[in-house]
């Protein structure tokens, strides 16, 4: 069998498979997987796990990018690969407090076995609240900003469909005047994961962020080029828990994801009780 089919045929019976909550599509050499998860979610954590160390145990060697680390510790990261023979010491070496760590404690470690590039693909708060404060130009480049367009107003279904999934997300607790920054803020960590997802698209490249920002609605999948999308395929992991599925309800993900991979909601206080309204802008 040739290569090429062997991927297809690996990837469409490890991720097409159970759980899907829309019917099976069929996969056309596709190299570039969106993986989402509900950050705190342990099920879907190892859901998404085995069906990634099944493509790779079965030959692919993609780049795995991933939200938890900031792109600007990528000289640091690669470095800890290289030296590192276990998960733990880079996660010593670059976990902050954000993250739970032991969900990508296996990840880290299937990239560490078998030589797969980790990529920091996430934009750091501290840039992220430049942004919110300064606009693009405060932490992206001009040539970023011109390809990807963001000098010109952003499509309504992007800004209406983000402000909707932050609403949601915040328990209406966010006020009026501070949702424009916040989703510029949105839009430009998108943009940096999409950056990093298309520089490294013809080797093979995973992502791994939070079910918003794999959304082919809103997230990345907006910011990369057209000549991608035929590579690309998109998996949310998803609560029955219609508030923790990247803002989207279970029934309408069939048109924001390729597959929805259906987990058992976790357990956790009420997030509303502890969310408090960001502080204004002005």
């Amino acid at each position: 069998m040739r290569k090429s089919n062997l991927f297809i045929a690996v990837i469409t019976a490890s991720l097409l498979s159970a759980c899907a909550t829309q019917a099976e599509k069929p996969v056309s050499g596709s190299k570039i997987l969106l993986l989402g998860e509900v950050h705190d979610n342990p099920d879907g954590h190892a859901q998404r796990y085995a069906d990634l160390q099944k493509l790779v145990i079965a030959g692919w060697r993609p780049a795995i990018a991933m939200e938890q680390f900031d792109r600007e510790n990528q000289a640091e990261l690669t470095q800890a690969q290289a030296t590192c023979t276990d998960a733990d010491c880079i996660i010593s070496k670059l976990g902050n407090k954000r993250w739970e760590w032991p969900h990508y404690r296996p990840v880290i470690q299937l990239a560490i076995d078998y030589k797969l590039p980790l990529l920091a693909a996430n934009l750091s708060r501290s840039d992220a609240a430049r942004v919110m404060r300064e606009g693009y130009a405060a932490v992206l480049d001009k040539n970023t900003i011109t390809s990807y367009k963001l000098d010109q107003p952003l499509p309504s279904v992007v800004v209406d469909g983000q402000r909707a999934a932050m609403e949601s997300g915040h328990c209406g607790k966010m006020p009026d005047n501070i949702v424009p920054s916040m989703v510029r803020a949105q839009v430009a960590r998108d943009v940096v994961m999409a950056k990093i997802v298309t520089e490294n698209a013809d080797r093979g490249v995973v992502l791994l962020a939070g079910n918003g920002h794999v959304r082919r609605d809103l997230g990345v999948p907006v910011w990369l080029p057209a000549s991608q999308q035929a590579r690309l395929q998109i998996h949310g992991y998803i609560e029955t828990d219609d508030s923790k599925s990247g803002g989207a309800s279970i029934a309408s993900t069939a048109s924001i994801y390729d597959v929805s991979h259906v987990v058992k909601t976790h357990t956790r206080p009420d997030p509303c009780l502890s969310i408090q309204a960001p502080k204004s802008t002005n």
